[in-house]
């Protein structure tokens, strides 16, 4: 990933599913396996993801990109998608080396949405993304963790390129309200450990 996204990616601040500043500080394991992510299969080829697929918290969902908005904040689906899944087109696509950036909204005003139980991950639970080129990325979850939205660790999230990785990432904590809405982020760190024909 060239340097610019990179510093780019450490400052993000999303309103909508609610990243925050890089920075150390408070943050919550939910779930976290035995070690550290590790790189388990080659990196696959670039191919745009469409579909993803996380059974065990019964979520299949299409995959659009988004870019950056024009403040320069990661975009995210509108509203009215909320059952949608974007991913950040500025970095790697699932599969590739790199750590590939999926967001969604965790409720809207009428309801849960499409990442609500991506708290409750597990270790070893998988997520399947469906790519263009009809390939399918298989990840293993290595930990859900929850972040103050000023204490997004950004180094880890996005400048970790050991692998090749995937990290889900949406609203959690004490709903505050405002252009914050929620307090913290809930990230899923998964890790590539196959792929198939889909």
């Amino acid at each position: 990933m060239p340097l610019a996204v990179v510093l780019v990616l450490l400052g993000v601040f999303v309103t909508g599913v609610g990243f925050g500043r890089s920075a150390g500080g408070p943050f919550t394991v939910l779930a976290a396996g035995a070690g550290a992510e590790r790189a388990a299969t080659d990196p696959l080829p670039a191919s745009r993801p469409v579909s993803l697929s996380v059974p065990a918290i019964r979520v299949t969902a299409p995959v659009a990109p988004v870019g950056l908005a024009p403040d320069g904040t990661i975009a995210v689906p509108p509203l009215e998608r909320h059952r949608e899944t974007g991913w950040f087109d500025g970095g790697p696509t699932p599969g590739e080396n790199g750590p590939a950036v999926i967001v969604g909204h965790a409720d809207t005003t009428a309801g849960p949405s499409v990442f609500y139980d991506l708290r409750r991950l597990r270790p070893g639970d998988r997520i399947e993304v469906t790519r263009q080129d009809r390939s399918v990325a298989v990840f293993e979850v290595t930990s859900v963790e929850r972040f103050d939205k000023n204490a997004l660790p950004g180094e880890r999230v996005y400048g970790d390129h050991r692998g090749s990785g995937l990290r889900l990432i949406t609203c959690g904590g004490r709903f505050v309200g405002g252009s914050i809405g929620y307090a913290d982020n809930v990230i899923a760190f998964a890790t590539l450990v196959g792929s198939r024909d889909s």
